[in-house]
This record gives C-alpha cells, structure tokens and sequence, in this order.
C-alpha cells in the first residue's frame, strides 16, 4: 500500500466508497489494539509486569504516535548535552529496519552526529542497557524511541509531540497514527513540543497545551524548533544554505513525516518536484537511477534529501 494514499484514507482526506469501508475496517481493528494497550499499561502500573531499573541513570525519548516527531535529533541533543556536562553517556535503542552493515537509519545518523558515542541497538533494551554499562563503561543512558517500552527504568522520560500532527489523526492503529490513548500523556514528566516554528504560523501551540492540560493537568511542555544548518554532498562536501538558494532542487524522503521535511526545504531552494518513499526506505541502485532520470525530467539542478535518507546512500 502506498503510504501517501493510507495517511490520505486515515486522515479522512480521501471521502470516497472505499477509503470509508477501509476506516471502518480500521476502526474495529483498532478496538483490540487499544483493549491490548490498555491492559498491558494497567500490568506496569500496578506492577504485574517487573520493571528492572539499570545501574545508571537512563533518559527516554520517545512519542505517543508513529512516524516522524523528530526524536532523532533530540538525541542528538541531548547526548551532545550531557559529554559537555562531562558525562560517558550511551544511546540505546531497538534497531528497527536494519541495514546489511547490523545498524539501521537512525543509527547511522547518530554516528555521525555523535562520534565515538556507544550506540547498542536490541530489541531487550534491558540486556541493551547492560551491555552499554559493562563493556562502554557508560554513566547515563539515552533511550531513543523508549516511551512504550516500560520495562527498563527511566529516570526521566520525554514524550515528542509533532506540532504539525500532534495526535495521529486522534485514533489509536490501526485507524489512526495513535501507538497509545492520549490518556497515557501522564506518565512523561516533560512533553516537547518539535517543529514549534511551523506551529506558530499555523496556530497549533494553543490546542496543544489545551490537550496536555486535559490529560497532564497541566499545560507546560519545552517547544522545540529544527533548522538547517548546512548542505551536504553524498561525498561528504558541505556547503553553505546561502548557495542552496542558487539551485533548482528535486527533493525526496523516506521519512515518517515527509512534509515536515518539504516544509523546510521549500524557503531554501527552488523547489521543481518532490516525491515520498516509505519511511526507513532501503535504497537500491535501480532507486537511484529512477531518481536521477526523475530529477533531469523536472530540470531540477540537484537531488536533495534527509540526512536520514542520506546515509544509506
């Protein structure tokens, strides 16, 4: 299924015969995922489920919907944080869509914004969390899309909220883009609200905070805003954003939120077509060939894509 053509028939954009019958599918299926959600939350909180604590301080970065908030680069962030306050800190996470190489997207970013920091990528963030301990001699851990994952302690846990679509179109999967009710918003102790810029111009930021105070009580959440530093080659030359506005660009992705991307791009360059591929898309060499006949049929003077999408490239 195209992922275009799914957030069309989820966000309600898409009004005809078939895109309502599939809502309806979805919505039912969604009534065993939120009764499966419900009951695993209900084992944590009253601790049927254990929940084992690592020998270390351990912060969480994770959101309460799929696709794209921008947790990445908070990592980034926050990792690059802690080395300046003098901490050996470690990034774990899941590894989810890995590459031949073991390391999937996200870690191959990281390394890169993150030289030399240990990265242990398992599904049992718990082994991960030791692991990251006794062999990279860590003192604080940094778990990266850890919201859900309740077994490992976390000593501080942040939930990512993206200002362009808060909510996943407000219904738990599979009808919406929800991986838990908004109800669960209580258990972080710090909401972030990315992409803030964008908010502002459309106005989002208030009916945020309206949400966060219905299910936190409170309103308070960090806004947080992403912007371009500089161009980057496939070759590893850099160049400045001032040039980019010299360029006619044909511009792809294969991320979860792809218009964020577009969004941002759009004021730096001229902009002659952009095209969406799945989020964690693996490329091929046949991609790359489509996409440069792409690029010529538009008359565009450059490929432009993610950091993301760039190291697999």
């Amino acid at each position: 299924m195209d992922e275009r053509w799914a957030i069309d028939v989820l966000s309600g954009r898409r009004r005809d015969f078939g895109a309502r019958l599939l809502r309806l599918g979805c919505r039912l299926a969604a009534i065993p995922y939120g009764w499966a959600m419900q009951l695993r939350n209900l084992a944590y909180n009253r601790e049927w489920l254990q929940v084992v604590a690592a020998d270390v301080p351990v912060i969480s970065v994770g959101n309460l919907t799929t696709g794209g908030t921008g947790k990445t680069p908070v990592v980034a962030w926050l990792v690059q944080e802690l080395q300046r306050r003098g901490y050996r800190p470690g990034i774990l996470s899941r590894g989810y869509r890995q590459l031949e190489s073991g390391r999937n997207d996200e870690a191959l970013v990281l390394e890169r914004l993150c030289p030399g920091v240990p990265h242990v990528q398992n599904r049992d963030r718990v082994q991960g969390a030791r692991q990251a301990v006794e062999q990279h001699g860590c003192n604080v851990l940094v778990l990266d899309d850890g919201y859900q994952h309740r077994r490992l302690h976390r000593d501080l846990d942040l939930v990512l909220i993206d200002a362009q679509q808060p909510w996943g179109y407000g219904h738990l999967l599979p009808r919406g883009l929800l991986r838990e009710p908004l109800a669960q918003l209580w258990r972080a102790d710090v909401a972030v609200i990315t992409r803030a810029d964008a908010a502002a111009r459309i106005a989002t930021v208030p009916a945020i905070q309206q949400t966060l105070r219905q299910y936190r009580g409170q309103e308070d959440a960090v806004c947080v805003e992403f912007q371009a530093k500089q161009w980057l080659s496939a070759c590893g030359e850099t160049r400045s954003l001032k040039s980019l506005a010299e360029e006619s660009a044909a511009v792809f992705c294969g991320i979860g939120n792809p218009d964020a991307f577009f969004c941002s791009v759009r004021p730096l360059a001229t902009v002659k077509a952009e095209k969406t591929f799945a989020d964690h898309h693996h490329y091929t060499d046949a991609d790359l060939a489509e996409l440069e006949n792409w690029r010529t049929a538009h008359g565009a003077t450059v490929l432009l894509t993610t950091l993301k999408d760039l190291v697999k490239i």
